[in-house]
This record gives structure tokens, sequence and C-alpha cells, in this order.
């Protein structure tokens, strides 16, 4: 959108938003710090936009003085390192299309200065992966307004190296490739969110503080230290991504279940063989994955996964079929308080009476407040631009709009 400014000056504004994504097979460890180069290549399903999302507006004007940037209402140090690497992509790629000479490329806004407003709708840092949506927002954003196309995941990975998976939709692989130059270290689309449409996912948010240790510190010591960590990315990784990929493209639950649950499991193990050991899950999320398997068995087949990323939330994928029963359970044993009448956001479920038998079978005390809400979502669309004007985020005069 171009905006006539008062001073008769254009004025360039583009909105767009970008999903949540969550591993099933873990990155964890970089082999290049700079250009974030991971040890392993992984796999991540993209959670729906409608529950959780990242908005960014980029607006470019010759008026502004310098580039700036706000998320989530306060103006946050745009000089930070990796910030830089993707803004200094961006305009990089957009000169080379300039000098290739092709046509559509917005020239004047190459030297202009960028403000840039980014909100999440869920909490930052804890754990839900809010680094992946804001740095692959924020490069969808920029490539729009500066009109860049191409190999998008390797501008976001600079920014945090889980992003360049939130660049497509449905179930999407990170090739970690070899290349010293991080060329071929990029994502794809292993199928779109259409292909598997029973699958439910459920994010039982155990608390929304920041996490004790951040991801890059904690994969750095992991790798300086974990020997259980190498071992994972040279023998094991490379024949799950196999599996993983082949599951999902059959659409086989319990193979797709297991294998999530197993790589979450030893993702934390490293974790604990990490010296000094890292501790991401408390004692709410170990009482989830007890749950999952006391219920599981109690069926005699794997019905439910969990998996655990930096963090104690628990994100819990079953097919559309167990949802309501298994929302219930939650609800039993995991009680929310009295006045807890948004403890299930989300996709709604209708509430459903648990069996006797089945409580006995799970057979665990209830723990009340253990877990704040449960997110209802489901795998959904990489970015997208925001067409409605009235959605951006900042005003004509290039400024935050107050927030209502």
């Amino acid at each position: 959108i171009k905006m006539p400014e008062d001073s008769g000056k254009e004025f360039t504004m583009v909105t767009c938003s970008a999903p949540v994504n969550i591993a099933v097979i873990k990155y964890w460890g970089k082999r290049d710090e700079e250009l974030i180069l991971p040890i392993n290549s992984s796999l991540s399903v993209t959670l729906h936009q409608d529950q959780l999302k990242t908005t960014t507006t980029v607006a470019c004007s010759r008026s502004f003085q310098e580039d700036r940037i706000w998320l989530n209402g306060k103006e946050e140090d745009i000089t930070q390192p990796r910030l830089q690497s993707c803004l200094r992509e961006i305009r990089c790629l957009a000169r080379k299309r300039r000098s290739d000479g092709e046509a559509d490329v917005d020239t004047a806004g190459l030297s202009h200065k960028v403000h840039i407003c980014s909100v999440n709708n869920f909490p930052t840092a804890a754990g839900l992966a809010s680094s992946a949506a804001g740095y692959a927002c924020l490069v969808y954003t920029l490539s729009r307004v500066m009109g860049v196309e191409g190999e998008l995941s390797v501008v976001s990975r600079q920014g945090s190296g889980s992003a360049c998976r939130s660049m497509y939709g449905g179930f999407v692989q990170w090739i970690m490739g070899q290349q010293g130059d991080g060329k071929d270290s990029l994502s794809q689309q292993v199928e779109p969110e259409t292909h598997w449409p029973e699958l439910r996912v459920l994010v039982l948010v155990v608390s929304a503080e920041r996490k004790p240790v951040g991801s890059t510190s904690g994969m750095q010591t992991s790798v300086e230290t974990s020997i259980l960590l190498k071992h994972r990315a040279d023998s094991v990784v490379p024949a799950r991504m196999k599996e993983m990929i082949e599951a999902v493209h059959k659409r086989d639950f319990t193979a797709f279940a297991e294998l999530t649950m197993k790589d979450s499991n030893q993702f934390h193990a490293t974790c604990l063989d990490t010296y000094p050991p890292i501790f991401y899950l408390n004692d709410v999320s170990r009482r989830v994955i007890n749950l999952v398997h006391r219920y599981n068995r109690h069926y005699r087949e794997t019905k439910v996964a969990y998996t655990f990323d930096a963090g104690p939330n628990a994100v819990i994928y079953t097919l559309q079929q167990n949802v309501e029963e298994f929302v219930q359970v939650v609800k039993h044993f995991f009680p929310p308080e009295t006045n807890g009448g948004q403890f299930l956001k989300g996709l709604p479920v209708a509430p459903t009476t648990l069996s006797e038998e089945l409580k006995q079978a799970i057979g665990m005390e209830p723990m009340v407040k253990g877990i704040c809400y449960i997110i209802s979502t489901k795998a959904g669309p990489g970015p997208r631009v925001v067409e409605d004007p009235s959605e951006h985020l900042l005003g004509s005069d290039g400024l935050p709009k107050e927030s209502a």
C-alpha cells in the first residue's frame, strides 16, 4: 500500500502474519553460531494461525531517520545482530534484483529506512516458538516491501534457526545442509496442511514464564559438553528423519506418535547429558508424560503423543476422534481454577464424560493449577499478506497505532 504523506512523499506499508511451528524431530545444536547452521536436520508441524501467530507491519519511507522496531508494544534494540542479519540479507537480495534489471523492484525503497512493528497473540519466550514465528514474519514482510522473491528460509534461518520452518505450512523439514556458507541449509515442505486433516494439536501451557535457560546458550553448552548430542546428530536423527517423512506421507499416526515421543525424550536426555545439566521439563511436564503413557496403555494403542521444546509446555498430537476425551482427561487430572472459563482456547471441543474405568486405569492424583490453559489447534498454512489496511500495526505517521 502506497500512502501519500502530508508532505507528498511516498510511504510503503505491508502487513503479514506467520505461524508457530512445533518440531517432532528436534533441532538442538549449531555447527556455526554466526550463520545458524544446525548439527542435524529437523521436521516440524506448522500450527494454525487462527490460534498462534505473529503479525508484523513494515513501513518504508524516505522521511524515516533510522531503522526502528517495536515488539509487543515496546521499542526494542534494532542493532541486535540477528535482526541486522535479516535486514542486511533482504536489502542485499533487493539490490541484486535491481542490478539484474528487474523492472518491478521498488528501487526508491532500497535506500530508505524501515519501521517494523510486531505482535504475538501468545506469550513470548514461554517455550512457544515465538522467535520462529517472529523472524519468519519479519523476513516475509520485508521481502514483500522490497520486492524480493526466492529462498527466504535461508534468510529467516539467520534470525532464528527454527524460523526457517515457519516459512511453509503443513509438515516441513529443515535440511541441515553441508556447505560452509549455509546456502543449502534450508526448509522444504514435506506435505501441505491439507494432507492430514484429522491431525489435531493441543498445547498444554504449563507456565507462561520465561525459560530458565534460553535456547541459544543451552544449545551451545550442549554442543560443547554432551557426548549423547553428537551421537544423536550423527547416528540417530538421519534414520529418524526418513521414518518421520514416511509416517507423514502415509498418515501413519502410530509411527508418527511414537517417533515424536522418542525424539522429544532423547532431546531432553541430551539436555540432562549437558554439563552442568539443563532442565526444561518440570513436575507438571513429567506428569503429562506419565498421563499420556497410561492413557495409551489403557487402550493398548498409541492414541496420543507428547513433545516438549526447550520449556515445560506439552504439545499433544492426536487424531480428531480422540480430542474430546483427551481434553476431558487433562481437565480431570489437572483441574483448572474455578473461575477458569477460558481454560480451553482455540478450536471448540465439546465436553464429554470419562468412564470410571479410564480414570482408574490412569490412576493419578489430580494436580490443581498444574496447567494454566489449553490451546486447541491443528496444522495450518505458511506466512500470508494481511490485505485489510485497517489491520496495519503502524499509523500513517509510521509509528505504532495506540492499541485500543
